[in-house]
């Protein structure tokens, strides 16, 4: 298959080159999370959580931006004075995770001068209009995602939470061969390519000292058409000790057979991707990643796109993306933990549909995807007891939704409105007009403050 000569790792050119030359600085504004409104949610169908029943006519209370009370109408109180948000006929859920990010694209130069509606839109575009309140970014210009976390954290640009690799690692004359081409030979020497296990040690400390919240490597790049250089063990093996030793997670791009040996005994914690380009996984390997209790980012739609960019047809395309697709069923099948991700930022097509159906192809039931985007994302990251549920005292980040996901995995598509920490971050309607034009059929909107 022709995509396989070229299966890519990650796109990083345009923001590299812009980070030699972009100055950057913080405005200082008032934030919207530190809120200590009451707000209601009434008559809705609430999943806490993935493995715990629906509540039908349910109310949700939020007090300081986390869950206050949830459960059926007629057993929670409702505060007085607080004109609830009612939609007899929409569903809600615990905030989604998407895993697999980039801002490498251009329009996320200069973050920190954009505009703020431009730049909100551009979060909206890519994430927050499909539910995600989470999102990590395994690959960017550390400098310019700090800055358009920074201001999203201060309030002045509504967005998800972002937590992010900063540059990754790439093995030593290991930089994928479309970056090398597009950049400069004078700008390669900043890459990091540690041949050395302290070098490895280093790059890590830089990178979470300059603000990265986890660890990207390259165990297999791509360094030419169906050439893959391998990461030496011992250096990616250093590079996930530091991390490890400083509490962080670490993610890797493993491309073929070899990459995803080199990650497994380097003891990484999460597969970016499947490797189409391997193919199938024998049940020992399966049984192994189980055992150290990686978790896998299937990334299934991408190999679509990849292929059809190749030149593969639309058959050709759909036989390479199933190779994916069998291993996420034999490692679902398996206990594996599953993480939802699908490398937008990289590729344009914004809308996670698709990858929700590849999924279900997989044999994942509507809830074990939701589980991927909600309770495995905030186990695997240690945070299970703030979010991932709708449950007294954990933050109120919701997914409103205008179809019963349990139904179809596709629903999960269907977002009327993303709200991080009791915050309207996201509504099908403009929030210069309110945020609720368009909202759910059958909403009650007054209780809504954009």
């Amino acid at each position: 298959m022709k995509c396989e000569r070229w299966v890519r790792p990650v796109a990083v050119a345009v923001v590299l080159f812009a980070a030699f030359w972009i100055l950057f600085s913080t405005p200082r504004v008032k934030s919207v999370h530190a809120a200590d409104e009451t707000a209601v949610f009434q008559h809705l169908t609430i999943y806490p959580s993935p493995t715990e029943p629906p509540i039908k006519d349910g109310v949700i209370v939020i007090r300081g931006g986390r869950i206050g009370a949830v459960g059926p109408a007629g057993q929670v109180g409702m505060p007085a004075g607080v004109k609830p948000i009612g939609c007899s006929e929409c569903f809600i859920t615990a905030g989604f995770q998407n895993s697999h990010v980039h801002f490498e694209l251009g329009k996320w130069d200069d973050p920190a001068h954009q505009p703020a509606k431009e730049l909100r839109q551009h979060l909206e575009d890519m994430l927050t209009r499909y539910g995600v309140t989470t999102a990590v970014d395994l690959g960017s210009m550390l400098q310019n995602t700090v800055a358009i976390r920074q201001r999203i954290e201060s309030g002045e640009v509504r967005g998800p939470r972002i937590l992010t690799a900063g540059g990754p690692l790439f093995p030593p004359d290991g930089i994928p061969y479309y970056v090398r081409d597009k950049l400069p030979a004078e700008f390669l020497q900043y890459l990091a390519q540690p041949a050395t296990p302290e070098a490895a040690v280093g790059f890590v400390d830089s990178n979470l000292d300059g603000g990265a919240d986890v660890i990207k490597l390259f165990t297999g790049s791509l360094v030419g058409h169906g050439k893959v250089k391998p990461m030496p063990q011992d250096v990616a093996t250093a590079a996930v000790a530091e991390a490890h030793r400083r509490g962080r997670l670490v993610f890797t791009h493993p491309s073929n057979m070899e990459g995803l040996t080199i990650a497994v005994n380097a003891g990484v914690d999460v597969l970016a991707h499947t490797t189409p380009m391997s193919g199938k996984w024998d049940a020992a390997l399966t049984a192994r990643m189980k055992e150290r209790h990686i978790a896998l980012v299937p990334t299934l739609q991408l190999w679509i796109s990849e292929a059809k960019a190749a030149g593969d047809s639309d058959a050709e395309a759909m036989e390479f993306a199933d190779r994916g697709v069998d291993e996420l069923r034999d490692y679902a099948r398996a206990g594996g933990q599953i993480l939802f991700g699908t490398d937008v930022g990289y590729q344009d097509n914004y809308s996670p549909q698709k990858e929700y159906e590849l999924m279900a192809r997989a044999g994942m039931t509507p809830m074990q995807i939701l589980a991927s985007l909600t309770t495995a994302p905030a186990e695997r990251l240690g945070e299970a007891n703030k979010r991932g549920r709708i449950a007294v005292g954990l933050d109120a980040d919701l997914v409103l939704l205008d179809a019963d996901p349990a139904k179809d995995a596709k629903n999960l598509a269907r977002v009327c409105a993303t709200f991080r920490k009791g915050q309207m971050i996201y509504a099908t309607g403009s929030f210069e007009t309110g945020g609720a034009v368009g909202l759910c059929p059958h909403i009650s909107t007054e209780g809504i403050h954009p």
